[in-house]
């Protein structure tokens, strides 16, 4: 299980077929030492299995066909700055909301406004994003998790505070940015409890 507090960000090396799949070799060097084979990093909010490779300051993971099908991994390109979290250790505070790195839905940045010190992004998502969220509830964008704070009928807002638009790829989003959704699974529970009930 993932938080969506961002711990770095990673640069991508390069992403090579193989296999039928493809495999991401991405430069993370603050996350050395913190991570051993087979463990699970989230890379833009997936949930992926990391390989070790020769330079410990790097990991690879491999995309499945479904990971490439329902995220924006398969589109990045070397240099590309990515968002990573390693899973929350048991009884660690949780500090964002709970993530589990299986994207719904792939969304685009509709527009970039400034407010304050903040920077308001309308994200257009999918319906079946939008049935799922709330206004002041969470979601997962690019694995950071975010509080709603306007509903749009094909979009939502949220808004970023200087510490994540330093922290994460989010602050170079612009309109026609695509990013990753997850809505909060809690809100999934509730929906199949409520047909349970009928």
């Amino acid at each position: 299980m993932f938080t969506g507090l961002i711990a770095t960000t990673g640069t991508l090396i390069s992403i090579t077929p193989t296999g039928g799949a493809k495999r991401l070799l991405i430069a993370a060097p603050e996350l050395a030492g913190r991570w051993t084979v087979g463990d699970s990093i989230a890379v833009n909010g997936v949930c992926l299995t990391a390989i070790p490779v020769a330079d410990p300051a790097n990991f690879a993971a491999d995309l499945a066909t479904e990971t490439l099908e329902r995220t924006t991994l398969a589109a990045l390109t070397p240099g590309a700055t990515v968002n990573l979290e390693l899973p929350t250790p048991a009884g660690s505070p949780l500090g964002g909301h709970v993530v589990q790195g299986h994207v719904d839905a792939v969304g685009t940045v509709a527009s970039v406004a400034q407010d304050g010190f903040a920077r308001r992004l309308e994200i257009e998502a999918p319906a079946e994003v939008l049935r799922y969220v709330v206004h002041k509830g969470s979601v997962a964008v690019d694995g950071v998790s975010l509080t709603i704070a306007e509903l749009g009928e094909r979009s939502f807002t949220v808004s970023l505070i200087p510490e994540t638009l330093e922290r994460t790829s989010l602050g170079t989003a612009n309109a026609g940015t695509r990013v990753n959704l997850e809505v909060d699974v809690l809100a999934k529970y509730v929906e199949r409890l409520m047909e349970a009930a009928r």
